[in-house]
């Protein structure tokens, strides 16, 4: 057969008889037949649930064609026979007798002959046959090495079986962009979660954009692009895509109820966007109340969150009242509603905890402690919670249960809980030694990432590489303090320097940088410093405050502009017992006792429920 299929697929003129009647050599009618028979016998002994043997028959047909045919089917065969026909049926019965079977690398290295040579496969059915294979790579969790004519693609060959699923869905994508291939929803849901697991929500984002209008509607489309934008970081970008698909252009459609509760979600997350997620949580809950009564709950739980926030950037102490109201009785609401949900419980205890209702915050996370087993961050606002009522070793020894139940991002961000609470407690020394322990821990995790180049993983912790800068920084900024308060000041600038070789421009350091000057009584270089910190964050309050006792210090004509200050930080923070203190110290050197004594009352209730960290 093997002779008679490289004999009768030459390239030749039209055939005259002579050409067909080749001496001792089949023709290709006959070999055709010959195939359909084995084909027929594989057919029935799947029937018989006897896929192994069933899979060996199709191998026969395959390495024949194969071997006679090594550079691929020629144009024109299937004019003359079946040959074609059978061998194409062949090709794609041969990885799904294996998945039959169970043998899924098989039935992966079938799919690899499928594809890697011009078998002439109708688009449908070569399309049908590399979705096929990209699901198989995606979710059957098989790892088989390319074949050795495409690995000489050297760096640019997939290194995983799930890059080489997205490689192939994109192809898909491709032939659907050029119409190459019909729409198929099922490539498209394929690829959204091979990029998603993949943490590539960017690409995602461009593969949803060029789907053919007609596919989605404007605000399905708006909203797919909103969680694609989202996943990736760029909250804004997402916001401004849900406004379209909620705004005025699609006044005349029905509302699309997904957006709406995506837009609150997103407002709850960003204090800027406070009162816009108020409107987007009030238009959920009037949906919800005739649609999607399930989601009621999440509507009233968005809301509490955005007045929440919206009462902490409220500039008058009305509204805030107000606002604050508002945010407690939503999340009561939600809670009522929803008394298994645990995001409604750990919210309503965070925003009880920071009006300072501490008994009634500790109730809440205790609750939500109860609902769930390993909560890093329910176990940090607790502790937080503690240490508002004063009690440090309490919340320390909190941290450390949360510690042995912990790993990753939520141990780095508990030891430096730790380390604060034992600031607190008048322990530098073991606060320095906690602090090495998180920097050590830091960098090998560091020295880790850079190791590892994997896609799959690389893009996916992204983020908590981003979040480990940030920690380091902070590390590094509170052993400065520590070495501060300690009047260590050379090891302080040491530290200071390397938070700002993290990031420069960081508030907080160029802060401790006027701090570290102000205790070598060099007045006008730490005002210059806290001078950029406010310029870098004009509403960075230690700086405001900080700047405001040193004008307290330049005598009675400053003391306007240190109680402006003053007045400043605590409209953007009224509960800064460190603002009601120093305000009390400016009325007390303008003569105003009675009014000072109120302000140093306020400062030392304030204190008595301050946390060690903002709550969060």
């Amino acid at each position: 057969m093997i002779k008679a299929i490289a004999e009768r697929t030459k390239q030749r003129k039209p055939r005259s008889k002579a050409d067909i009647m080749v001496p001792n050599v089949m023709s290709l009618h006959s070999v055709s037949l010959l195939l359909e028979a084995i084909l027929l016998k594989a057919r029935s002994l799947e029937e018989l649930g006897q896929c192994i043997e069933a899979a060996k028959e199709c191998r026969i047909i395959l390495d024949t064609v194969e071997s006679a045919l090594p550079n691929g089917m020629p144009e024109g065969i299937g004019e003359d026979c079946k040959l074609q026909e059978m061998f194409h049926i062949a090709l794609e019965l041969f990885p799904s007798l294996w998945i039959k079977a169970g043998f899924l690398d098989e039935a992966v290295t079938a799919y690899h002959r499928a594809l890697v040579k011009p078998w002439n496969l109708e688009p449908r059915r070569l399309a049908a046959v590399q979705k096929d294979l990209a699901m198989i790579l995606l979710y059957g969790g098989v790892e088989v090495s390319l074949p050795s004519q495409l690995q000489v693609w050297s760096k640019t060959a997939p290194k995983s079986s799930v890059e080489e699923a997205i490689l192939m869905l994109l192809i898909l994508m491709s032939k659907v962009a050029i119409r190459e291939i019909d729409w198929d929803a099922e490539i498209m849901d394929h690829l959204t979660f091979a990029l998603s697991v993949t943490g590539m929500f960017e690409l995602l984002a461009d593969h949803v954009e060029q789907i053919l209008p007609v596919i989605y509607s404007r605000a399905e489309r708006w909203y797919f692009l909103a969680l694609c934008y989202s996943a990736a970081g760029h909250d804004e970008v997402a916001l401004n895509l849900l406004r379209k698909a909620c705004g005025s252009s699609e006044a005349n459609h029905r509302p699309h109820f997904p957006s709406f509760l995506f837009g609150a979600k997103l407002c709850s997350l960003d204090p800027h966007h406070a009162h816009e997620g108020i409107n987007f949580s009030r238009e959920v809950i009037d949906l919800a109340k005739h649609q999607n009564e399930h989601f009621l709950s999440q509507g009233h739980k968005f809301l509490g969150i955005c007045y929440g926030a919206a009462a902490r950037i409220s500039v008058l102490d009305s509204e805030r009242s107000i606002f604050q109201r508002e945010s407690l009785d939503s999340l009561n609401y939600a809670a009522v509603s929803e008394n298994d949900d645990l995001e409604v419980i750990f919210s309503l205890g965070l925003e009880n905890a920071i009006q300072r209702n501490l008994d009634a915050a500790y109730n809440n996370i205790m609750m939500s402690s109860d609902m769930t087993v390993g909560s890093s961050r329910g176990w940090q606002l607790l502790a937080l919670i503690v240490s508002a009522q004063q009690r440090f070793k309490d919340a320390e020894t909190i941290v450390d249960c949360a510690l042995d139940e912990s790993g990753g991002m939520d141990q780095l961000e508990l030891l430096r809980l730790k380390a604060v609470l034992q600031i607190a407690q008048r322990q530098p020394k073991q606060a320095i030694e906690t602090y090495r322990i998180l920097l050590a821990l830091i960098q090998a995790k560091k020295e880790l990432l850079i190791q590892d180049n994997n896609i799959d993983q690389g893009q996916t912790f992204r983020h908590e590489a981003l979040t480990e800068r940030k920690l380091e920084m902070e590390a590094w900024q509170d052993l400065a303090t520590i070495y501060t308060d300690v009047d260590s000041l050379l090891d302080a600038k040491t530290c200071v320097d390397k938070a700002q070789l993290i990031e420069f421009f960081s508030p907080r350091s160029w802060h401790i940088t006027g701090m570290l000057l102000e205790a070598q009584s060099l007045y006008k270089e730490a005002f210059v410093s806290f001078s950029v910190s406010l310029s870098i964050e004009p509403d960075y309050i230690p700086s405001i405050i900080s700047t405001a006792e040193l004008l307290m210090k330049l005598g009675m004509q400053s003391l306007p502009i240190a109680r402006s200050f003053l007045m400043n930080a605590l409209r953007l923070e009224p509960t800064n017992h460190d603002a009601w203190f120093n305000l009390g110290l400016v009325s007390k050197m303008e003569g105003s006792l009675q009014q000072a004594a109120e302000f140093f009352q306020a400062a030392y209730e304030l204190k008595l429920s301050a946390p060690v960290q903002e709550f969060k």
